[in-house]
């Protein structure tokens, strides 16, 4: 028989110690052995997801299980030593134990939530506590982790860039004067910090290496929004020089259809990064090579390289403009000095056609002739500029780019003077025949772009009638090399006809003078077998009796002799 203990109106009996009980501090031990084991084995994603949680789960778990545990401990001890208890129906001992029971199993479902079924993603509840979690992984510079974590941040990628400060916007809060100046709110520059934490050249390797989707849901986002102006330009860099470094990478296996597959023909993530030249300008730095890694690429990686700026230089296009344009400008001259490593070969016999600097020379040939189709794919301008006279950059447009790149091509091929055979091989295989006698460039953009290359060689070599100079000399040099001491009236020869005619003119007036003035400018203008005959008066050129050419051949070209008191290049 229960007996009752009452102080006013409030009664109390001691707790049953044979009471049912399915809830108990061995039951808690059990169940929290089971819980230790889940957090235990879990790998570096749950403890992200887990770290990041819109609530503080780490130590809200702590708490709820610590309370859990000393409440059912005590239980037992009351109802072991049958401690008095309030006498009632609301709260029995089975619902109590209950409500132990459902506390703990909340917790380790709020935990198994956050951690498997719904990933936290970044958000104002949980910006420090993201911000600070992923500075930790990035900080300890774990490459298996970090493969992780890169992976997580796909699902926050869309509140990240929502939540990033443009330009305009940081500096109306800079801008502010101290006594009404405000600073952005908590989720805002958490998303600014991570923009630049990302940037991390080692996370930066790894979302290369396996976690493209990253990649691609951040660039597509910002496309989405049409947000730009975000701090990702140093992101956006170091993702394009680790995947150019990376011949694993995404840039090497959206090549061409042909190549590699349907990957080759739809281009996923270069298309989400390269195709909107908006996007392109705005960030500024995603063409922009880091030094000194670049000076290491091999024709492979330039070649990757000049695929994601022609896409650039497709969606300027598209857009409707062939004006200038500042980071397709760099990024030419970019490709542009790839070339220049030629030089090495100078003097080298027997190169091979694979060998990397001749690799690199065909890098180049090769953008500018994709370059020019990209332009006949769209109507030429009728506002345009054959010749741009003096300093006048505004009249400029992408063809005096791609002609002025012509000219530096023909600048660095003309290095390579000796052997005979090599010279010929750079200089007119290689360069002249793939641009001046090439059917790709057959077309209007293409001669637009020829005229204007002619142009700048020919009055390279005007130039030293005012100031003999070896440059001006390496150009004349080449065009005698590649286009002969003969005029052509053959077709083959029909772009460059013109050229050829002046260049000879020129120097069967001035060459002698030249070389009497510097015989060190007038030697640098003969390459490829062509020598200077002082006694005859006459440049020769000569053909070695080699494979089926039993005598060696000769073809001349008569000088003009210097007229009296004529002036001297100075």
């Amino acid at each position: 028989m229960t007996v009752e203990t009452c102080f006013g109106f409030v009664c109390f009996i001691p707790l049953d110690a044979s009471g049912q009980k399915f809830f108990g501090f061995s039951e808690f031990l059990a169940a929290l052995a089971l819980m230790v084991l889940a957090w235990t084995i879990a790998d570096v994603r749950y403890q992200f997801r887990v770290r990041t949680a819109p609530i503080p789960l780490q130590s809200v778990t702590f708490s709820v299980v610590a309370g859990v545990g000393v409440l059912t401990l005590l239980t037992d001890l009351w109802r072991a030593e049958q401690w008095l208890v309030p006498h009632g129906t609301l709260l029995t001992p089975a619902s109590w134990q209950a409500l132990l029971g459902a506390l703990f199993l909340l917790t380790f479902l709020a935990w198994a939530w956050f951690a498997f079924i719904q990933p936290s993603t970044y958000s104002r509840f949980n910006a420090e506590r993201y911000a600070k979690t992923l500075y930790h992984f990035v900080l300890k510079g774990s490459s298996n982790d970090l493969a992780v974590i890169a992976d997580e941040l796909t699902y926050s990628v869309k509140s990240i860039v929502h939540h990033a400060c443009d330009s305009i916007t940081l500096s109306r809060y800079r801008s502010q004067s101290d006594e009404k100046k405000r600073i952005p709110p908590k989720v805002a520059r958490y998303a600014n910090d991570l923009l630049l934490l990302i940037a991390d050249k080692r996370l930066c390797r790894v979302i290369v290496e396996s976690s493209p989707g990253t990649l691609m849901a951040i660039f597509q986002e910002m496309s989405f929004a049409e947000k730009y102006d975000i701090q990702l330009g140093i992101f956006a860099r170091n993702i394009v020089n680790e995947a150019i470094l990376n011949k694993n990478s995404f840039l090497f296996h959206e090549a061409e259809g042909y190549e590699s597959g349907l990957m080759g023909y739809h281009k996923p993530l270069s298309q989400a990064m390269f195709s909107n030249y908006h996007m392109i300008e705005v960030v500024d730095t995603m063409l922009d090579p880091a030094f000194p890694s670049s000076s290491k690429w091999d024709a492979s990686q330039w070649g990757a390289y000049s695929r994601i700026v022609l896409m650039a230089f497709r969606s300027f296009v598209e857009a409707g403009s062939v004006g200038h344009s500042f980071t397709l400008y760099r990024a030419m001259k970019n490709i542009e000095n790839v070339g220049a490593e030629i030089y090495k070969l100078n003097g080298v016999p027997n190169i091979s056609w694979d060998n990397d600097a001749m690799a690199q020379l065909r890098v180049v040939v090769d953008f500018i002739n994709d370059a020019v189709n990209i332009l006949e794919e769209k109507d030429v301008p009728d506002r345009r500029y054959l010749r741009v006279r003096g300093n006048q950059p505004y009249n400029e447009s992408l063809y005096d780019h791609l002609a002025s790149m012509i000219f530096e091509v023909v600048l660095a091929a003309s290095s390579v003077a000796t052997p005979v055979w090599e010279c010929w091989l750079v200089q007119h295989n290689t360069v002249w025949t793939n641009i001046f006698g090439s059917t790709r460039l057959a077309n209007h953009a293409g001669r637009i772009v020829q005229f204007k290359a002619r142009r700048l060689l020919y009055e390279e070599i005007l130039r030293m009638n005012k100031f003999a100079n070896f440059q001006g000399a390496r150009i004349l040099g080449f065009c005698l090399n590649v286009m002969g001491l003969k005029e052509r009236n053959d077709n083959q020869g029909k772009s460059s006809r013109a050229l050829q005619k002046v260049v000879l003119a020129w120097t069967k007036k001035y060459y002698i003078e030249l070389h009497n003035y510097n015989f060190r400018v007038g030697e640098a203008c003969l390459m490829g077998g062509i020598t200077y005959d002082p006694d005859h008066k006459r440049i020769v050129k000569t053909y070695l009796a080699e494979g089926l050419r039993r005598e060696p051949q000769y073809v001349y070209l008569e000088l003009d002799p210097v007229a009296p008191n004529s002036g001297t290049p100075p």
